[in-house]
This record gives structure tokens, C-alpha cells and sequence, in this order.
């Protein structure tokens, strides 16, 4: 969704807000009005992670399929804007969606795996790497280099195929968005 969006969006995001935060810094001091993009981003990210931590509260126990089948409406909206020559919104939409999704993986009100961002998972893969050389591997630390590889393999995917079709590229996000959702219902179930 991240790759689809920075397509879109012409070099901003809408999951990587520490992207969207230098790009904002680098814009007041330079072109004050290009500053709005990555602030409408950020702000719209926030108002999804703040409306999904909310509904998670109310959620237990089946907190994953009701974000997920959220955060896949969303992602449907927002491909249904993009088909209607709708951009902002688009970008509003999916952003909303990809703050919303942190809150799937919570524990004790605390996110354990943060799905759009990956500097903590790279230290942690980093870190894995270092105490298996060491000869003290980590438990925990297993997984971190797959999860990685998903959004690597998703960013590649998302914008090959965004640089042919825009709007094909948003709808497999949002097909992707309910398939996660109908693997939450069953999960949970």
C-alpha cells in the first residue's frame, strides 16, 4: 500500500510517517505549502491508529477481524476514490488504513509488531544476527527478517505494478486487506 501510494502521492507515504516527517521539516524551510501533503498524511495515519486503538479496547477477543475487516474497507474506499480520479482521498484513505492496522498485534495495550514500520525490526533481526554469531541465540528475535522481507517484497511488488496501473495496484492492496481479514475471522473463530 506504502509503494502505491508514493506513486500517487509523487514521494510521499502512507505508512512511513518518519518519511512523511523529513519531508515535512525539509518543506517548511524550503516550500511552506508542499509542507500540507505529508502533514494530511500524518495526520490522517494518526487519526487511524487513534481509532483503532479505541475500537481494539472495545474489541477483545475479536479485536484482529474487526480492525482487519476495517482497515480492508478502508483500502476498498480508498481504491473506489482512486477509480473515481479521486487522489487525496485516496491517499487519506489508505493512510487512515495503515495506522489503523497497528493496532492488530497489541498486548496489554501495547503494540508488539508494528506492521508499516520496519527500523525496529531491522535492530531486531540485527540483533538476532549478533547473538547467533556470538552463539546465544535469541528466541525472540526470530521472525523479524521474514516480516522484513514481506514489506520488501510488498514495496516491489505495490510499485512495479503501480507504475503500470495506478488503480490495479490499489485494488490487489484492498483484495489483500480482505483475505487478511477472512484469515482474522477464521483465526479468531
Amino acid at each position: 500500500m506504502d509503494a502505491t501510494g508514493f506513486v500517487v502521492a509523487g514521494g510521499y507515504f502512507t505508512s512511513f510517517m518518519s518519511g512523511n516527517t523529513t519531508r515535512m521539516g525539509v518543506e517548511l524551510v524550503h516550500s511552506p505549502a508542499l509542507a500540507l501533503a505529508p502533514l494530511g498524511l500524518i495526520g490522517a495515519f494518526l487519526a487511524g491508529v487513534v481509532g483503532g486503538a479505541m475500537i481494539a479496547r472495545r474489541s477483545e477477543g475479536r479485536r484482529k477481524r474487526v480492525l482487519l475487516g476495517l482497515v480492508a474497507g478502508l483500502l476498498v474506499a480508498g481504491a473506489g476514490l482512486l477509480a473515481g480520479g479521486l487522489a487525496i482521498p485516496f491517499l487519506a484513505a489508505s493512510a487512515m488504513a495503515m495506522g489503523l492496522a497497528n493496532n492488530v498485534f497489541v498486548r496489554d495495550g501495547e503494540v508488539t509488531v508494528g506492521v508499516t514500520y520496519m527500523t525496529g525490526a531491522l535492530v531486531r533481526l540485527g540483533q538476532g544476527i549478533a547473538a547467533r554469531l556470538a552463539g546465544e541465540p535469541l528466541e525472540s528475535t526470530r521472525g523479524y527478517g521474514l516480516l522484513w522481507s514481506a514489506l520488501a517484497l510488498g514495496a516491489a511488488v505495490g510499485g512495479g505494478l503501480c507504475l503500470i496501473a495506478p488503480l490495479w495496484s490499489a485494488v490487489i492492496a484492498a483484495l489483500a486487506g480482505l483475505a487478511l481479514w477472512l484469515a482474522a475471522l477464521r483465526i479468531e473463530r
